[in-house]
């Protein structure tokens, strides 16, 4: 197991701490602020780790489908920057699908279509047919993963690691947000046509980040032929039922104020 590094460069949080490892949280429009910051690393003589914004989806999973996706055009450049360029730094994509938070959540703002949870109107917008799995990680385990794969020796770079906490169906996902909340929801279903007719219009309009990344996600985009939670010495995960108990919980609070 290699040691924790001492001093850590975080990119996109509030406050910094040392300079020999840097891990980006920069967010969607200002990802391709990374490729200066990579050529900053790999001229900088303490720098030796760099972790790029990449949580999310694998974008170069899909050969025939991943490079025209308009989310991942940006993350594509700073995968190319760093194969063109960085010899010295040793990078890590941290790949980590969905966040479950965000997926078991109640949709407002007319995005209810894209897939909604709604613990107190008891009611469920299930995508695709409901039965096509989808690997998941929680906010808290990104950063648990993230923890034991900076502790984890790097074999190949640049190295793509993907973590899951938990794999599930829409229909297991709503069976369990019945099961705890002791009642049948109403359920409805965005087929994976109506996803894509409803992306075109998003993007037409302006953006339709939200659609394409669920479209890609219904559709088989996060199911790996193997995760690497092993790789990076099998840390706890959250579960399902956890998830939806917090989902639950944050949802009555809500409610509350």
């Amino acid at each position: 197991m290699a040691p924790l590094p001492k001093k850590i460069l975080v990119f996109g949080a509030t406050g910094v701490i040392g300079y020999d490892t840097v891990i980006s949280a920069l967010g969607r429009s200002t990802i391709l602020l990374q490729i200066p910051l990579l050529r900053l690393a790999e001229a900088s003589r303490p720098i030796h780790t760099f972790f790029p914004s990449e949580f999310g989806a694998d974008i170069e999973y899909s050969p025939r489908t991943s490079p025209h996706e308009k989310p991942h055009q940006l993350k594509l450049q700073v995968r190319d920057y760093v194969r063109g360029h960085i010899r010295k730094v040793a990078v890590t994509y941290l790949v980590t699908g969905p966040y479950s938070d965000l997926y078991l959540s109640a949709q407002t703002g007319g995005f209810e279509r894209a897939g909604n949870f709604d613990v107190k109107g008891g009611k469920a917008v299930l995508l695709g047919d409901g039965h096509g799995r989808v690997a998941f990680t929680s906010m808290r385990d990104v950063g648990g993963l993230l923890v034991a794969a900076l502790k984890t020796p790097v074999e190949v770079l640049p190295r793509v690691l993907k973590v899951n906490s938990f794999t599930a169906t829409p229909r297991g996902i709503l069976a369990e947000f019945e099961r705890q909340t002791g009642k049948e929801w109403s359920v409805e279903y965005t087929s994976a046509e109506e996803l894509r007719r409803l992306e075109a219009e998003a993007w037409k309009k302006g953006d339709g980040t939200r659609y394409t990344l669920r479209s890609i996600w219904t559709e088989g985009g996060t199911l790996y032929s193997e995760r690497d939670n092993g790789r990076v010495g099998e840390p706890n995960v959250e579960t399902l039922e956890g998830q939806v108990r917090r989902a639950i919980e944050k949802q009555g609070e809500v409610g509350q104020a």
